[in-house]
């Protein structure tokens, strides 16, 4: 089985190499033509999105906690590569011993300098820190993949509040479209052409279409609250009236190539980093089996008064030179330990990669059928008002029963809202295939991270 092999460039200039576990993959089942943007809710065209994500990217307390999980990992790093430099500790003590000694009286003073430091003969130190580094490169990809996701979520609660908004518009018009029959079918039952029945009947349909108008209200006030957490704000302090129509949709990106998406996507290359990371662990524990070499350098003085503190000064050097012989299995049993849990993120990896595939088939083929579902619904649509039509006609001739009508009248009020329903699920096919296709995009926050 041919495996799928993918280089990637880390922030580190070396060129790694992982072999995900998984057969290569052929081209995606559609393409379009242009190009995918960076900041892809862009090509919506929508200033009031723009706006509300860019103000999300800065506000939002859940990304704004994942930036300082990144903070800790860069902090992690720093601890790491502080073992390539020696460790100086400064002593100072003042002592009073009696009854007096023979040293100068039975007050001294002492200061002393003592250094420390290991010789990374077999690179277990540098193991250490590459570890460290693959580790804060994953986090800040986890970074990423979390500001796409709440790009996704805000551009997601904001079609819905325009949905929301134009489904409200039709039930008011609906109302007033069953209200005016109601009216309409009242008169004609005085003058004995219709059965109270129906009258009844229509009052149904009339409470039915205000209760989708309470449905509606409540919907939107949920997204509205939904909406304002995600910009990092208290419900209540939310302030927005959609006033605009969804957009249309845009042109179909281009999917490129299996291999482009698993260097561009910022999920992926955190599984990828982890993959390096638990490699580096493991080479980590292979070099603790090997001799370790270390260096103490101490210097002290000591008078009994500040002024001749530093006049005399004693020196030690000392060489130290540890090999492990017999720890029962213990080395051999971490090198084991490491080198599954390397094993684990391959295959996760590898995992990631097949889930990232499927999403995007994913996507295309659901905004390809959404496409044509709208296409059959809005063919309903246009011959359930002509239905509608030829029966309101034949009824008024005493031709049909108003049940039919009334009938009709529902299935074209219901198709009129699912046309509007299925627009907006069309366009969070079309965010879930930008999110799938799009790589990481820059913040305030990256602009000023250090690698």
């Amino acid at each position: 089985m041919p495996l799928l092999c993918v280089c990637v460039l880390s922030c580190s200039p070396k060129l790694q190499n992982v072999e995900a576990p998984i057969e290569e993959a052929e081209s995606f089942s559609y393409t379009g033509t242009e190009a995918i943007r960076e900041e892809w809710w862009t090509s919506f065209d929508d200033p009031v999105l723009n706006k509300l994500i860019d103000s999300a990217l800065t506000e939002n307390l859940n990304l704004a906690a994942t930036w300082e999980q990144f903070m800790a990992a860069q902090a992690n790093l720093r601890g790491e590569k502080s073992f390539l430099w020696p460790d100086i500790e400064l002593a100072v003590r003042n002592a009073i011993s009696r009854p007096e000694p023979d040293f100068a009286g039975g007050e001294n003073f002492q200061a002393g300098l003592a250094a420390g430091y290991e010789l990374d003969l077999w690179g277990r130190i540098r193991a250490g820190i590459e570890a460290e580094e693959f580790r804060a490169e994953a986090s800040f990809y986890d970074y990423q993949a979390a500001a796409m996701t709440l790009s996704a979520e805000i551009s997601a609660a904001w079609f819905q509040l325009l949905t929301l908004k134009k489904q409200l518009e039709l039930t008011d018009q609906q109302i007033e479209t069953n209200e005016n029959i109601i009216r309409l079918i009242r008169a004609r039952f005085t003058s004995g052409q219709i059965r109270a029945v129906d009258i009844l009947r229509q009052e149904q349909l009339l409470e039915s279409t205000r209760d989708q108008k309470i449905f509606f209200e409540t919907e939107l006030e949920l997204v509205k609250n939904r909406l304002a957490v995600l910009l990092g704000r208290p419900p209540q302090n939310l302030f927005i009236t959609p006033k605009k129509d969804l957009p249309e949709l845009p042109p179909l990106p281009e999917t490129g190539l299996p291999l482009e998406l698993i260097r561009r996507r910022p999920d992926i290359k955190l599984a990828y980093n982890l993959v390096l990371a638990s490699d580096r662990d493991m080479a980590m524990a292979i070099r603790s089996k090997y001799p370790r070499l270390s260096l103490d350098l101490s210097a002290q003085s000591r008078s009994n008064n500040y002024n001749n503190l530093f006049q005399d000064w004693a020196y030690t050097l000392a060489g130290n030179l540890v090999a492990p012989l017999l720890y029962g299995g213990r080395l051999r049993a971490e090198v084991d330990r490491t080198e599954a849990l390397k094993n684990q993120q391959l295959y996760l990896y590898g995992q990631t990669v097949l889930d990232a595939f499927r999403e995007v088939e994913d996507a295309l083929i659901q905004e390809q059928k959404q496409k044509e579902r709208i296409q059959v619904l809005e063919r309903r649509l246009d011959l359930a008002q002509k239905t509608n039509k030829q029966l309101r006609i034949e009824f008024l001739n005493g031709l049909s029963e108003y049940l039919d009508v009334l009938l009709s009248l529902d299935q074209e009020q219901q198709l009129q809202r699912d046309i509007l329903e299925a627009r907006q699920t069309l366009l969070e096919h079309r965010i879930t295939l930008y999110r799938t296709l799009a790589g990481g995009f820059e913040t305030e926050r990256t602009n000023s991270a250090e690698f």
